[in-house]
């Protein structure tokens, strides 16, 4: 379209009121018709649904009558002896599966509540999904093959049913909780939740029935359910988590992509799914392939794709590490941290290793009590009375009521820094998001929250990561600023603790004009005019 005809088209267009003169009017923006002589009325479709209490309500309450009726079902099975028996059985390899991939999701642990609602949905909703399906299916096929509807039943229908239902989980934690899925690691460890829950409620039917079968044979626990109990819960726990982590491997890849990458978003998932059904109808049908084709999936096929997708999980949790000593050295650079946090807080040893330094210290610095100050007097209300012939600087014996303060100083400060450390995990992978154009347009006021929640716990954090990193070897001590080397080995150098009585003081950028950091997203109006650090009203100055 030419210039000129643009031109004629902004022209035939009406102009826009200004705002300065319906003010200065007054008549248009006070002359409103009344209400029943409306146009256009506010929408009401849908405001009870925004209330996010309501929300969660609706969705527990599905999940607890979809358990209500699994419960129901799996009972009339089993009978209530079985039932009781199974769930006994089928509840310890629960927490070991929950610890392995809440150990793997320690870099930025996702929210419990997104954990439980997997855990929740493939133990009630799935597997309810998969029971009713499953059973029509098979009669289904019974009518027209009766002798190849139960291999039918285990080998097609019951990985394409399972898995589509265990990955609607998935599904809805990424496009709900996006904010929460931001990677492979958490599609492995979302899809390994919901996995668990649905291995959880399908090990209560079979070991149900295996104690059915011990007490009609009257073995006891002799044959069939130990039997049953040996191959489901240790020779294979991880075999449903197994197969719903590559759909979680194809969810997480595409949730890490850019916004120009769509075929990665678009295909991956379904991939990711396709792939899992069909390592789910290997395993299930392994058993038809003669005597030793269960021994001989299982040790040629299930133990190197698990070793694999264990080593690939692994691996996103190291590149994960990487991301924060890739990104935070910026916001070191502009002085919203000391050059050696980003070394720390990009090792899992040295963030421990600051949570305790921090404990102890403040833990030390508690129980010096008023006495760290020469030739005091005061007795502080935490400690016993001092000794009559004692020294009028002695320490007295802590009471009880002092031990108590002292420890929970010490969490107080350790809990400080484990809250340093996530938002500073969340603000490196932000600045990630925003280097792959998936950060959103909310992303300046983002950056700022998590700014202001380091500012608040930095005098507690600040000096602990910095001694992990010394300690573990990742920055030698001469490499750091006089300023920034924690706690000298001097009689009289102990931190101060910044919960100790003293006013909160708001950090120097709660009064300045916002400029975010330099990058490739810092297009107007965001570009700064001059860097955080050389702000002349102190935003973002480092300490001295």
């Amino acid at each position: 379209m030419s210039d000129g005809s643009v031109q004629q088209q902004r022209q035939s267009q009406p102009a826009v009121p200004s705002l300065e003169e319906q003010l200065a009017g007054g008549e248009a923006l006070t002359a409103v018709p009344d209400r029943s002589q409306w146009r256009y009325r506010p929408r009401r479709v849908g405001m009870l649904w925004r209330s996010r209490t309501l929300r969660v309500v609706a969705v527990f309450t599905v999940l607890a009558l979809c358990g209500l009726v699994i419960l129901a079902l799996v009972r009339d099975q089993t009978g209530t002896h079985g039932f009781l028996v199974g769930l006994g059985l089928a509840v310890l390899p629960v927490p070991v599966l929950m610890t392995a991939f809440r150990w793997l999701d320690r870099v930025e642990p996702g929210p419990w509540r997104n954990m439980l609602f997997a855990f929740a949905w493939g133990a009630c909703a799935a597997a309810l999904v998969a029971i009713l399906a499953n059973s029509f299916a098979t009669r289904w096929i019974a009518t027209a093959d009766p002798g190849s509807a139960d291999t039918l039943g285990a080998t097609v229908i019951a990985p394409v049913v399972e898995e589509s239902a265990k990955a609607a989980a998935v599904l809805l934690l990424f496009l709900f909780r996006r904010r929460d899925f931001g990677g492979i690691v958490d599609g492995v460890v979302v899809a390994g939740f919901t996995a668990t829950g649905f291995a959880f409620t399908e090990n209560i039917l079979y070991l149900g029935n295996a104690f059915g079968e011990d007490q009609q044979l009257g073995s006891g626990f002799a044959s069939v359910t130990a039997a049953t109990f040996f191959v489901r819960a240790v020779m294979s726990p991880f075999a449903h988590p197994l197969f719903t982590v590559l759909t979680g491997i194809g969810f997480g890849i595409a949730a890490g992509s850019a916004r120009h990458q769509r075929v990665r978003r678009l295909a991956l998932p379904p991939l990711g799914l396709l792939l899992a059904m069909g390592m789910h109808a290997l395993w299930n049908g392994s058993s038809s392939f003669g005597p030793y084709g269960f021994y001989a999936v299982y040790g040629a096929f299930m133990v190197p794709v698990f070793g694999l997708v264990t080593w690939l999980a692994v691996w996103a949790r190291l590149r994960e590490l990487r991301t924060l000593g890739t990104e935070l050295p910026e916001y070191a650079a502009a002085g919203w941290l000391s050059p050696a946090e980003p070394f720390a807080l990009s090792s899992m040893r040295a963030r421990g290793m600051a949570r305790d330094i921090a404990r102890r210290r403040a833990a030390a610095a508690a129980a010096e009590g008023p006495y760290d100050r020469p030739h005091s007097h005061a007795r502080h209300p935490a400690y016993a009375p001092a000794h009559a012939h004692g020294p009028a600087h002695a320490h007295p014996p802590i009471s009880a009521a002092g031990r108590k303060e002292v420890k929970a100083r010490g969490r107080e400060a350790a809990r400080a820094v484990a809250e340093y450390e996530s938002f500073a995990t969340s603000l490196a992978f932000l600045r990630r998001q925003a280097r792959r154009g998936t950060a959103g347009p909310d992303f300046a006021e983002r950056e700022r929250e998590l700014l202001h929640h380091l500012w608040q716990r930095k005098e507690t954090a600040r000096p602990a990561l910095t001694f992990a990193a010394q300690a573990t070897g990742r920055l030698r001590p001469r490499s750091a600023p006089a300023a920034h080397r924690p706690y000298p080995h001097t009689a009289h150098a102990q931190p101060t603790h910044p919960y100790a009585g003293q006013p909160y003081s708001a950090p120097p950028y709660a009064n300045a004009p916002y400029h975010p950091l330099p990058g490739p997203y810092a297009n107007p109006p965001y570009s700064p005019s001059h860097p955080p650090h050389t702000n002349p009203q102190g935003y973002g100055q480092q300490e001295g």
